[in-house]
């Protein structure tokens, strides 16, 4: 397990009795490098969506955790936010709730010199990816193909 997996693992641990507290769900943790600055994100979602009095509440709660704990060396930024209009799936439950809304995959490598698909979440498993596309007809895509999928932006 790399430090940024560890990282990661021992946030989600810290940050989901306080969701679960809340009655909020645990969409992502990344701890990710941008420029020179080191950022720890978690982003949190409910019914009806995210407030920012809400992400101030768990920001709060778990940089008081953090700072008990300190497991990270490195200074960060820790950031709490929703995972916004065209979030990424990335777990089961996410799928799971996005079945049937519309979708953008998009791939590693081109299947017919196309990069990117949209269409309806049909079905998806450990393996696979399904979409309904336009007209009708159904894709698979092997996950391991997959660089991202997200919902979609309709405006």
């Amino acid at each position: 397990m790399t430090k940024k997996e560890e990282y990661e693992k021992k946030t989600e641990e810290l940050v989901l009795p306080l969701l679960e507290k809340h009655n909020f769900e645990l969409v992502d943790v990344e701890y990710v490098k941008e420029g020179s600055n080191w950022f720890l994100r978690i982003y949190i979602d409910k019914e009806g969506g995210i407030t920012i009095d809400d992400c101030e509440v768990i920001s709060r709660a778990l940089s008081d955790l953090l700072d008990v704990h300190d497991f990270i060396p490195d200074s960060y930024i820790l950031e709490v936010s929703s995972p916004g209009l065209g979030r990424q799936l990335k777990k089961e439950r996410d799928f799971q709730r996005s079945l049937g809304e519309e979708v953008e995959v998009k791939l590693y490598r081109a299947v017919n010199k196309q990069k990117e698909f949209s269409g309806l979440l049909h079905a998806f498993d450990e393996k696979t990816i399904t979409i309904e596309l336009e007209d009708g007809t159904l894709k698979e895509f092997l996950r391991n193909d997959v660089a991202m999928v997200r919902l979609a932006l309709d405006f």
